[in-house]
């Protein structure tokens, strides 16, 4: 197998004295895991950094086999990492991927997706620029894995317009009409999140940083993949903080 191809850092993980396994997004073929010797290194450290974007080539004899993974940097997201925010929602978002997607599975829409919030992160470090990405970033993973919600209309009358609340047991929306007496159990479903444009308040970023987050830790990060959800909550407590 021969695989030459731009890719995200995505996961970083140190293998023996002088390796890394290392796991990347690819545009055409998914998450593709590989070691790469020399991982440790000097020259290897700022490269394979999670949210750089590199120039990769996997080899291996055998498709069972782990592929040898070669490296070149094509943009580095490495000054970043000193803003603890920026920090944050870059290592939660690559986190998120590399945990979540199975490996060798094409999610194009993903990888567009993915890039596009790091490149927002990047033009504006200060959160509430690049938090309404992050958000729907979650959606579309969980979309792509079979776990979307349906945002379309409501589920009680069956309405368009006037969608106010999802339900957190099914994950369609429910109309300010549809809700009656079970507001209180319903979440809340951020305007920006059905309509382009504006930059949503820090009240909506919460709520849709909240809907997200019952999602992803209700089908999705369970059992061993639960494990990435304190870099989440992280990230959420430092957000709820800078917009309180």
């Amino acid at each position: 197998m021969r695989l030459l191809t731009q890719a995200i850092v995505c996961a970083v993980r140190v293998h023996g004295e002088h390796g890394a396994i290392v796991r990347t997004l690819t545009p055409a073929d998914g998450i593709q895991p590989g070691f790469v010797r020399g991982g440790k290194s000097r020259r290897l450290r700022p490269v394979l950094m999670p949210g750089n974007l590199v120039q990769a080539e996997y080899r291996s004899r055998t498709d069972e086999q782990l592929a040898q993974l070669s490296v070149e940097l094509i943009h580095s997201r490495a000054p970043l990492l000193a803003e603890p925010l920026a920090a944050a929602g870059i290592d939660w978002a690559c986190a998120l991927t590399a945990t979540a997607l199975p490996e060798g599975q094409p999610y194009p829409r993903l990888y567009e997706a993915l890039d596009g919030l790091l490149s927002a992160i990047e033009a504006a470090p200060s959160a509430r620029a690049w938090t309404a990405a992050l958000v729907r970033y979650e959606l579309l993973l969980l979309g792509e894995l079979g776990f979307g919600l349906d945002l379309s209309e409501c589920a009680a009358t069956g309405a368009r317009d006037g969608l106010a609340f999802v339900s957190p047991k099914t994950g369609r929306a429910i109309s300010e009409a549809g809700a009656g007496s079970y507001r209180d159990q319903l979440l809340p479903l951020p305007s920006y999140l059905l309509e382009r444009g504006g930059t949503p308040d820090w009240s909506d970023l919460r709520d849709g940083l909240r809907l997200t987050g019952h999602f992803l830790a209700r089908d999705l990060l369970i059992e061993r993949l639960a494990e990435v959800l304190p870099a989440r909550e992280r990230l959420v407590d430092r957000l709820k903080r800078i917009g309180s």
